[in-house]
């Protein structure tokens, strides 16, 4: 797999979309947790995604319960806790595993395309971000602690490219 748009996911409803319905958009991949110290960057990611739709971001979550148990809602819930806590109104995915053995294989490919401090592959967090170019490529990782805000510039050069 070359690019973003090789995978499929199922969305937090339980369809399947192909992420090549985003092809020529830049993307923000972000893993998150509606428990987590880090879970306000939720409004961080809404106000990413309005400003910026129109001109072609796609701000996609990924839930994911490996990290202290943070996310051990249903899809359902989990979907409830974000538009009443967040006014989300970016897609959210089904729950998924980003580590180990049973690990989606968009994070698969997305730790080898950017990895993280010292080379590690490994998503070290709730809310590591990825920035998608718009040919489908891994332009950059962000760090759980790196706000949503602080990538505006790199999201706006992605964008014009």
């Amino acid at each position: 797999m070359s690019t973003v748009y090789d995978f499929d996911a199922l969305q937090i409803n339980g369809k399947s979309v192909s992420l090549s319905q985003f092809k020529g958009k830049a993307m923000l991949i972000v893993n998150t947790a509606s428990a987590c110290g880090f879970t306000p960057q939720f409004a961080g990611l809404e106000e990413l995604h309005k400003a910026y739709v129109d001109q072609g971001l796609v701000v996609l979550g990924f839930p994911c319960n490996q990290f202290g148990a943070q996310d051990t809602g249903s899809n359902d819930e989990i979907a409830e806790f974000c538009q009443m806590n967040y006014g989300v109104s970016f897609p959210m995915m089904a729950k998924i595993d980003v580590n180990g053995a049973q690990a989606h294989p968009l994070y698969q490919w997305l730790a080898a395309e950017a990895p993280g401090l010292l080379g590690t592959k490994s998503i070290k967090w709730n809310f590591t971000k990825f920035l998608i170019g718009k040919d489908g490529s891994v332009l950059k990782r962000y760090a759980p602690t790196d706000t949503p805000a602080s990538m505006a510039r790199d999201i706006e050069a992605a964008l014009a490219a």
